[in-house]
């Protein structure tokens, strides 16, 4: 089954790989935002980025956060996961880096984003909610594992919410 996914993920340092992941076409995704658009959207503020996370959230059936080394604790990623769990999304991490960036380079392993969430009921949302990390260090490896992957990890986030 076809989903449309919102992706999440810290655009200053992963907005390379990100698209990388992005432009696979194995789920339709939300559009990209160009550097522009998104220093307009800043400068309106906490609500102005808010309000464009909404919209950019609606009608997506799940979140796919990709993780670098920097995503965990961060303001804006921490919104959009719990918008995302509130408002029962799918929600699955992939872990990007070990996918070269622009110069490329590949990053250090981040913290677990769903590590930094603490549920109502005393329990990290890293409890209930996957991070995969491909299994391989080279980037060519790691981009068709998370190619081949991508849709079964989508299918099973929004099945796991569905349950819940």
């Amino acid at each position: 089954m076809a989903y449309r996914a919102f992706f999440s993920f810290h655009y200053a340092v992963d907005g390379w790989r990100a698209a990388k992941v992005r432009n696979m076409g194995v789920v339709e995704g939300s559009q990209p935002v160009s550097d522009n658009d998104w220093e307009s959207v800043k400068r309106g503020g906490d609500a102005a980025i808010q309000r464009w996370i909404d919209a950019q959230m609606k009608g997506r059936s799940c979140t796919i956060l990709l993780i670098g080394p920097q995503t965990a604790n961060r303001k804006w990623i921490n919104y959009e996961i719990i918008k995302s769990w509130n408002d029962r999304k799918g929600l699955v991490g992939i872990y990007i880096h070990n996918l070269t960036n622009q110069n490329n380079e590949v990053a250090s392993k981040g913290a677990n984003p769903f590590d930094c969430i603490t549920l109502n009921d005393g329990r990290k949302l890293s409890a209930l909610v996957r991070a995969y990390n491909p299994p391989y260090l080279s980037s060519a490896n790691v981009y068709a594992d998370i190619k081949d992957n991508m849709e079964a990890l989508v299918e099973e986030a929004v099945a796991n919410r569905r349950r819940m």
